[in-house]
Formats: C-alpha cells, sequence, structure tokens
C-alpha cells in the first residue's frame, strides 16, 4: 500500500466517528494540520457512545510517530452535541439503490473535522451549535496563515459526509504509479436543493 499511494508509512486508527455511513472515514475524525501534529474529533462526556471511539484513536495517535519518526502531536477538535435528522428531513432524500436509509431521530456523523484545506483558507462545517466557534478558534490557532471560514452543513451531513468529503481530491500521479489514486465515494442524494443560510 505505501508503494502505491507514495508514502514511507500508514498509521491506522482503529475506530471513526459514532453511526458514520462511510464505515468510518478517517476524514471525520482524524486530520493532519502540520507535519506531525493531527486534530482529532473529542467528546470530554464518558456517557457519549464516540467517547469510546476517540479514546481508542487517541491511544494509538499517542502511541504511533510519524514517517520522520516525531511523536504525533494531537490537538483535540470538539464535536458538537448530537445531530440528528428529522421526519422531514427524511422524507425529503431521494436514496440511491443500496444505500442505507435514515431514520428520524437517527444520530448523524457530525465532525468538525471533516474540513477542507484551501490555499489561503479553510473551509470548515458548522451546525448552528455552540462549539461550532470554539472548534474555529483552534482550527484558526492551528492554521493562522489561513483564514478558516465556516459553512452551515448540515443538508451535507444529512446527504451523507461533509465539506471534506465532497471535495474528493484525487492525488496526482507518480511515476511509480503512473495513475492517480481514484478514491471511493457513496452518499446520499438530497432530493431538494442545499440551504445555505
Amino acid at each position: 500500500m505505501c508503494d502505491y499511494l507514495g508514502v514511507s508509512k500508514v498509521i491506522w486508527l482503529p475506530r471513526g466517528i459514532y453511526n458514520d455511513e462511510t464505515n468510518e472515514h478517517v476524514d471525520n475524525v482524524c486530520a493532519f494540520t502540520a507535519p506531525g501534529e493531527v486534530v482529532l474529533a473529542w467528546t470530554d462526556d464518558e456517557t457519549d457512545p464516540q467517547y469510546a471511539l476517540s479514546k481508542a484513536s487517541l491511544d494509538a495517535l499517542e502511541a504511533a510517530t510519524d514517517a520522520k519518526d516525531r511523536r504525533i502531536k494531537v490537538h483535540k477538535l470538539p464535536l458538537p452535541k448530537p445531530v440528528t435528522i428529522t421526519a422531514e428531513e427524511c422524507d425529503g432524500l431521494d436514496l440511491c439503490d443500496g444505500e442505507p436509509t435514515r431514520t428520524p431521530g437517527e444520530r448523524l456523523a457530525a465532525s468538525y473535522v471533516n474540513f477542507y484545506i484551501a490555499n489561503e483558507a479553510v473551509v470548515m462545517p458548522a451546525f448552528g451549535d455552540p462549539m461550532d466557534e470554539k472548534a474555529q478558534a483552534i482550527l484558526q490557532e492551528l492554521f493562522p496563515t489561513r483564514k478558516v471560514v465556516t459553512i452551515p452543513a448540515r443538508d451535507i451531513l444529512i446527504g451523507g459526509g461533509n465539506i471534506h468529503c465532497v471535495t474528493q481530491q484525487i492525488p496526482k500521479s507518480t511515476e511509480r504509479t503512473n495513475q492517480a489514486v481514484r478514491p471511493l465515494f457513496c452518499c446520499f442524494y438530497l432530493s431538494r436543493p442545499l440551504s445555505v443560510k
């Protein structure tokens, strides 16, 4: 895998975000912010099912080193309070064959880690939660040369995934592979337009 991806080391995290329909893709739970530094989706609430999942990933990261043998510095990025889907939102989904359905009251995999890094900005999902501002401030401190902007992301989340998921970068091909790595992506499709407030 390392040769195919053109990397020298892979760090495997044991768990992702609770109820994540992507089978716990890493871009919703952990992301590099600088060489040897990551943000990890975190809750201090030990009764939240996410706590054990994030703790398992924290333990793995704290035991790991990066490709240059540096200890990984972990910045805990808080999660919003649990985000659930309404019956009206469920009715508005246009599901693909074989895709899972949504149930009213179902907890969605809301995470601020699912951000996109652009040349001069970081685009972060916002959920209308008091934790939005705290997460934005943490990311702004970690990305001092970029402006951290928020986008209301509930409609994307309802459809599956979030901002980083919908960007789906395709890495440049390398001489070793002579082809770009093609990421897999599955999502729900909305039968109504996204609302941006």
